[in-house]
């Protein structure tokens, strides 16, 4: 099984912690970076492969992975010697890449099964498989529902569920075949075209645990919280 890590942004959002680091390589608690704990989540779930696409300070996350032996796999890269886009830089690897293979974000923290993504994505058959989590966001207002110039429901501060990417897909060389490599493609523009086209994604969705770390306030959480999960998220790793 093969994996792709995107790994070459700028983490701007994270900022001061991304000045020196690439995002993936921020620490989280006393000994791990995050892309360490991928590193070991994906071998544990038996990848062999892996190819990480890097760009901003791309040298450091090279020096630190390496070859991958240290975690018992083979490891390549691709450099991005400008934006891509979220899928854009699949497209300058695609020959090196299986039929099949998982693509992620080298900046969450999860205990979702990989290799089940995977798997999931070559049993179903579609373009694009995308784990998702059902996130819950309280409306601090009021809501009010109007027709014309009435009002015709209230509802006193309500709390909404929506499912949201989690930046772990299963994917197929087929879906990007259309695209020309070196330009930019977002992960948006991929699903609102497979979409117009009639070849839907899949959804995988999962309710385990799951952190995104854009922000200082989820790395600061992500570092509170790793003492009680950290044998949840090392698990078999």
């Amino acid at each position: 099984m093969h994996a792709v890590i995107l790994a070459g942004g700028k983490g701007v959002r994270l900022r001061p912690y991304t000045t020196a680091l690439p995002k993936p390589l921020v620490p989280i608690g006393d000994q791990h970076a995050i892309l360490e704990i991928v590193m070991r989540q994906l071998a544990g779930a038996g990848f062999t492969t892996c190819t990480i696409a890097i760009g901003h300070l791309g040298h450091i996350i090279r020096a630190y992975v390496g070859d991958g032996s240290q975690w018992g796999m083979r490891v390549d890269y691709s450099t991005e010697d400008s934006p891509l886009g979220t899928m854009g830089p699949l497209l300058t690897m695609l020959d090196r890449l299986p039929e099949h293979f998982l693509v992620m974000n080298g900046d969450i923290l999860t205990d979702l099964d990989f290799r089940a993504v995977l798997r999931a994505h070559q049993a179903g058959g579609a373009p694009l498989t995308i784990a998702t989590y059902c996130r819950k966001v309280r409306i601090d207002f009021g809501v009010l529902t109007t027709d014309s110039k009435q009002v015709v429901g209230f509802t006193e501060k309500p709390t909404l569920d929506y499912r949201v990417s989690m930046g772990v897909y299963g994917l197929s060389r087929s879906a990007l075949g259309g695209y020309t490599p070196g330009l930019p493609l977002g992960f948006d523009e991929l699903v609102l075209d497979l979409l117009r086209d009639g070849t839907s994604p899949a959804a995988h969705e999962f309710d385990g645990y799951w952190l995104d770390i854009g922000r200082p306030d989820d790395y600061d959480r992500a570092n509170a919280e790793f003492t009680t999960y950290r044998d949840l998220l090392l698990k078999g790793a």
